[in-house]
């Protein structure tokens, strides 16, 4: 059950913007549990279409006969690329919410109380800039057991500190999230370059403010076959060079305060290039790992000889040094 019409003669208040491209088999449920929200504010529900190439139309122009006051549809004519971002920042455009709540179109809500929890929190909250709760991460195929987002000890005051390290950072569900609308500006050039949305997007946020966390339990992350983190291959030099540019624009929209941490992150990247499958056998292989020793510095010495055998010493010399290593060993009493 929908929030009541009555409400639609006060100003927006948020915005659900759901994003879709090919979930015939999820978007029911998805708007199934966004419209069952229960909350004493209006809210509409903004959902882009990618140019699905499945039945994925059909079922939003259903919800939007059953709701018409509330599903507001984008079919987008052609696909608009951009892995999705472009997608998301149009519905943003057309959104009419103080607040935006962001939905995955295979990803679904189990709280009806979810969005009145994070809206109390916000207008209570004004220097916040934007409210997550945990979610489950849940295998569509049952691969894998159902887990939490969040740890139990999670932070609840999350600043831009603790979204830069020396790793990939990642434990806010897109399904979680809702940001003040008004304070999201134009997205720098970095952003759009990204493969990824939600990593820079939570970047550019918290540069704006704090954002608070809600340990409740009040979403569903699905992973599935089709899903963006299964096209992600961490062997292909295209999506690792995407990566670095991404961290390097991160890296100057944040005045370099974090740049030692985020070389960490670049010695990363160098290091998965150099086991690139359009790098093998080339001599971009130990280039890119000796980079990545560089800009990993200082390093363990386990480290650094483990990266030495890896990717820089070729296997023929490695051989003859560990066979002269053991007859040296050998000569000398030692055990090998």
């Amino acid at each position: 059950m929908g929030p009541s019409p009555i409400f639609y003669s006060q100003r927006m208040k948020v915005s659900v913007t759901v994003h879709v491209y090919n979930h015939e088999k999820f978007i029911a449920n998805t708007l199934e549990s966004i419209v069952s929200q229960q909350t004493t504010f209006p809210f509409e529900v903004i959902v882009g279409d990618d140019c699905s190439t499945d039945g994925s139309r059909e079922i939003i122009r259903a919800y939007q006969e059953k709701y018409p006051e509330i599903i507001k549809p984008l079919f987008h004519p052609q696909n608009l690329g951009g892995y999705g971002k472009m997608n998301a920042l149009a519905t943003f455009e057309v959104a009419q919410g103080e607040y935006i709540a962001t939905v995955d179109g295979d990803d679904y809500w189990i709280d009806p109380l979810k969005l009145q929890k994070q809206i109390d929190f916000l207008d209570a909250h004004p220097d916040f800039i934007a409210c997550f709760h945990n979610a489950i991460i849940r295998f569509d195929d049952g691969a894998f057991p159902d887990t939490n987002v969040n740890p139990i000890d999670q932070k609840d005051v999350i600043t831009v500190d603790d979204l830069v390290g020396e790793e990939e950072i990642w434990f806010i569900a897109t399904s979680s999230l809702i940001f003040r609308h008004h304070r999201l500006g134009a997205m720098p050039q970095w952003f759009y370059d990204s493969k990824s949305g939600d990593i820079p997007r939570l970047i550019l946020l918290a540069k704006l403010g704090p954002m608070k966390y809600l340990p409740d339990v009040m979403s569903v992350y699905r992973k599935n076959a089709g899903g963006l983190s299964f096209t992600d291959h961490k062997n292909d030099a295209a999506f690792l060079w995407n990566r670095l540019g991404m961290y390097r624009g991160i890296d100057q929209e944040l005045g370099f305060r974090f740049h030692s941490r985020l070389r960490k992150t670049y010695a990363t990247y160098f290091l998965q290039l150099a086991g690139a499958r359009q790098y093998i056998g080339t001599w971009r292989q130990p280039w890119y790992a000796l980079k990545s020793l560089y800009l990993s510095r200082p390093n363990a010495s386990q480290h650094t000889k483990q990266v030495l055998q890896d990717w820089v010493i070729p296997n023929g010399l490695m051989q003859i040094y560990a066979n002269t290593k053991y007859r040296i060993e050998k000569i000398l009493g030692r055990k090998p």
